[in-house]
C-alpha cells in the first residue's frame, strides 16, 4: 500500500518529480465500537447510534502526525533544506525525527522539560534527533522555533507549516472511502488545533468534488485545564494529564473556530477524570489502547450524549490520534491491574484466578 501522497496524488499540485518521503503512512483502520455505541444511546436516549474509531495510532510512528510530516518533510527536501525543526509535546517530535531520518535531514527538537511521555521521547532519541528540553511549556517552545525558523537556516515542520495540514486532510478522505460517505459527526481531540482544521479541509474537498454527499458536524474537545478556545483566551499555564493536548495558545486557533462554525459543530472541553474514564472504557471494553489525549474524543462524545447533543440514527466517528504504547506510565497509573506475585504453586495461582 502506497503512502498518502501517492494514494491521493490527484488532490495535490506538486510536480511529477516531487521527492516524496514516505513510510507508507495512512490506511489506518476504522473500527466499529458497539459498546461505545450502546453507551451513547443509553446516555442520550437516542436509538441506532453507530460509533466508529479512526485509530491513527497505527501510523508508522504511532500517531496522526505522520500524515502531515510526510508532506512537510518532502517539501523541505524539495526546497533544499538540510535541517528541520519543531516544538512538540511528543508526537510531532517522533514523526519529525522519523521522516527526517528517512530523508537524510538533521532534526532539531524543542520540548517542554518533563512534560513529554517517555515513549515519545524515546522515539525521537532513537531516530537520531538533537533535542533541547526547555524550562517552559509548549507555547514557549513554539515561540523559539518560530524565531529560529525566521533565520532561514531551518525548516519549521510544526502545523504552522501549511503542508502539514495538507497531509493530515487525508484522514477525512479515508473515512469517506470506508464509510461510503462522510459521517454525521466527527469527534476529535483539540490541542494545537491543526487536526480538526485539516479534517474539515478534507471533508470540504470530498464534498466539493461530489465524492461525498454531505459534510459532518465537527466536534472538537480540549482538556478542561488547557481549553483556550473554549474560554476565549490564551491559557498561560495549561495543565492536564493529556500531555499531547496540553497547549494554551493553539497555532491553528482561527482555523479550528472556522471548522466549528462552518460545520455547525462545537468545541468544548472535558475534565481529566472524564478523559481517564474514556481511556479505560476504550481499552477494557473495546480492546483499543490509545494514549490519554486521544480519549478526549470519546470523552467528548459521552459528554455530548449526556447533554442530549447526539441525534438518533447518526453515524459518528471518534478520531483516536495516538497509540497507547506511547505513554506506558499512564497505562500503569490509570489501569485497573489484576496482578499478584505468588510462589510457583498451581493451587495458589488457581485461587487468585478464582478457578
Amino acid at each position: 500500500m502506497a503512502g498518502i501522497l501517492e494514494r491521493y496524488r490527484n488532490f495535490y499540485d506538486f510536480p511529477a518529480d516531487f521527492p516524496i518521503i514516505s513510510l507508507n503512512e495512512g490506511n489506518t483502520p476504522l473500527i466499529p465500537a458497539p459498546k461505545i455505541s450502546a453507551e451513547v444511546s443509553r446516555l442520550s436516549g437516542q436509538p441506532d447510534v453507530q460509533v466508529f474509531l479512526k485509530f491513527e495510532g497505527l501510523n508508522p510512528t504511532g500517531s496522526f502526525k505522520d500524515r502531515g510530516m510526510t508532506y512537510a518533510v518532502s517539501k523541505a527536501v524539495a526546497d533544499g533544506h538540510t535541517h528541520i525543526i519543531c516544538a512538540s509535546t511528543g508526537n510531532t517530535s517522533a514523526a519529525a525525527a522519523a521522516y527526517g531520518a528517512r530523508a537524510g535531514l538533521k532534526t532539531l527538537i524543542i520540548l517542554p522539560g518533563g512534560k513529554v511521555a517517555l515513549g515519545k521521547l524515546s522515539q525521537a532519541i532513537m531516530y537520531g534527533a538533537a533535542i533541547v528540553e526547555i524550562d517552559g511549556n509548549f507555547d514557549q517552545a513554539l515561540d523559539i522555533v518560530r524565531a529560529l525558523g525566521e533565520t532561514g537556516k531551518v525548516c519549521v515542520v510544526n502545523s504552522i507549516n501549511p503542508y502539514r495540514l495538507q497531509g493530515q486532510k487525508t484522514g477525512a478522505f479515508e473515512l469517506c472511502d470506508v464509510l461510503g460517505d462522510a459521517p454525521d459527526d466527527l469527534y476529535i481531540p483539540v490541542g494545537n488545533a491543526g487536526n480538526i482544521s485539516a479534517y474539515w479541509m478534507g471533508f470540504k474537498e470530498y464534498a466539493d468534488k461530489g465524492i461525498s454527499s454531505k459534510r459532518p458536524r465537527m466536534c472538537g474537545y480540549q482538556a478542561a485545564g488547557a481549553a483556550p478556545i473554549v474560554h476565549g483566551h490564551k491559557i498561560e499555564k495549561p495543565e492536564t494529564l493529556a500531555t499531547a493536548i496540553r497547549i494554551g495558545n493553539p497555532a491553528s486557533w482561527q482555523l479550528a473556530e472556522a471548522a466549528r462554525d462552518d460545520s455547525g459543530g462545537r468545541i468544548d472541553c472535558v475534565t481529566d477524570p472524564q478523559i481517564v474514564a474514556a481511556y479505560q472504557f476504550l481499552a477494557s471494553r473495546e480492546g483499543v489502547l490509545c494514549e490519554p489525549s486521544s480519549a478526549a474524543s470519546v470523552a467528548g462524545l459521552f459528554k455530548a450524549a449526556s447533554l442530549s447533543q447526539v441525534q438518533a440514527n447518526s453515524t459518528i466517528v471518534c478520531v483516536l490520534t495516538g497509540n497507547g504504547l506511547k505513554d506506558p506510565d499512564s497505562a500503569i497509573e490509570y489501569g485497573n491491574p489484576q496482578r499478584a506475585q505468588l510462589p510457583a504453586d498451581s493451587d495458589q495461582v488457581a485461587a487468585f484466578f478464582g478457578l
